[in-house]
C-alpha cells in the first residue's frame, strides 16, 4: 500500500474550512450591524498568513508541488501554477482586509464594505481552492508520485510541524473559541 501523502492536508484544510466558515458568518453579522470586533478579523488574518499560508501553503509549495513537477507535471500552464495563482490572489484579500480592519480598530469610520467585500472574497476564492484541491489535485498526487520518495515527503511535512511547533494546536484553540463566541 502506498505512503498517503495528502491526507495531513486534507485535514489542515478543515482547520482552515472552519475559520473560513467563522469569517462568513461573522462578516454577515457585520454587514447586518451586529458584529463590530474588528480584533477578530487580525485574528483572522493572523491565522491564515501562520496556519493557511506559512504553515500549510509552504507544505504545498515547497514540498508537495516540488514533488509533482519533479515527476513530469509542468509548473506553468497546469493545476500546480493555477494554484499558486490563487494563493497569491488570497494574499492579496488577506492584506486588504487587514488594512480595513486596522483603520477600523483605530476608529476610522466607513470600513465595513471593505472588510466585507476581502473578507467573502477571500472565502468564496478558499472555498473552491481547497474543493479543487481536495478532489482534483490531491487525488491526481496520490496517483502520478511514485512510492520512493513518499516516506520523505512525510518526513519533510513533519520536519514543517516541528520548526512550527504548537502552532496547529494554538489555531484550533483560537478557532475553537470564536465558534464558542460565536454560538453564544
Amino acid at each position: 500500500m502506498k505512503t498517503d501523502i495528502t491526507q495531513v492536508m486534507v485535514d489542515e484544510h478543515k482547520l482552515i474550512l472552519r475559520m473560513i466558515t467563522l469569517v462568513e458568518k461573522n462578516t454577515e453579522l457585520m454587514e447586518q450591524g451586529g458584529f463590530r470586533d474588528w480584533q477578530f478579523y487580525l485574528d483572522a488574518v493572523e491565522f491564515i498568513r501562520n496556519y493557511a499560508d506559512r504553515f500549510h501553503h509552504a507544505k504545498e509549495e515547497d514540498l508537495l508541488f516540488s514533488a509533482l513537477v519533479a515527476n513530469g507535471m509542468p509548473a506553468k500552464q497546469s493545476p500546480i501554477e493555477a494554484m499558486l495563482m490563487e494563493h497569491d490572489q488570497g494574499r492579496s484579500f488577506v492584506r486588504n482586509m487587514e488594512e480595513a480592519a486596522q483603520k477600523a480598530l483605530s476608529g476610522e469610520i466607513g470600513q465595513i464594505p471593505g472588510i466585507a467585500e476581502n473578507a467573502k472574497g477571500y472565502a468564496a476564492l478558499l472555498r473552491g481552492h481547497i474543493d479543487k484541491e481536495d478532489k482534483i489535485l490531491y487525488p491526481l498526487a496520490e496517483r502520478v508520485l511514485p512510492e520512493e520518495g513518499r516516506d520523505l515527503l512525510v518526513a519533510a511535512y513533519a520536519e514543517v510541524g516541528e520548526r512550527m511547533s504548537g502552532l496547529e494546536e494554538r489555531y484550533r484553540e483560537r478557532v475553537e473559541r470564536y465558534e464558542r463566541q460565536l454560538a453564544a
